[in-house]
């Protein structure tokens, strides 16, 4: 099994949330936000991850406002 690179993850992480148990460790991090109709800070690009709105609906409207040049 593969492990977790959680140093390596750290430097991709843009989640603005400090005090946040699950930076790094990406598979807690999206089963923690999945559970809760959200996805992690990462599907987004920094000026929306910032309003912590990481509802999916907030995920689509961005995305199709956006696109992928974010």
């Amino acid at each position: 099994m593969r492990e977790c690179s959680i140093e390596e993850n750290k430097k991709r992480c843009n989640c603005s949330y400090e005090p946040c148990s699950r930076k790094g460790i990406c598979c807690e991090c999206i089963t923690y936000h999945w559970r809760s109709g959200e996805l992690p800070a990462c599907f987004f690009p920094d000026d929306v991850e910032r309003t912590y709105d990481r509802s999916i609906e907030t995920f689509i409207r961005t995305f199709q406002k956006k696109g992928r040049s974010w």
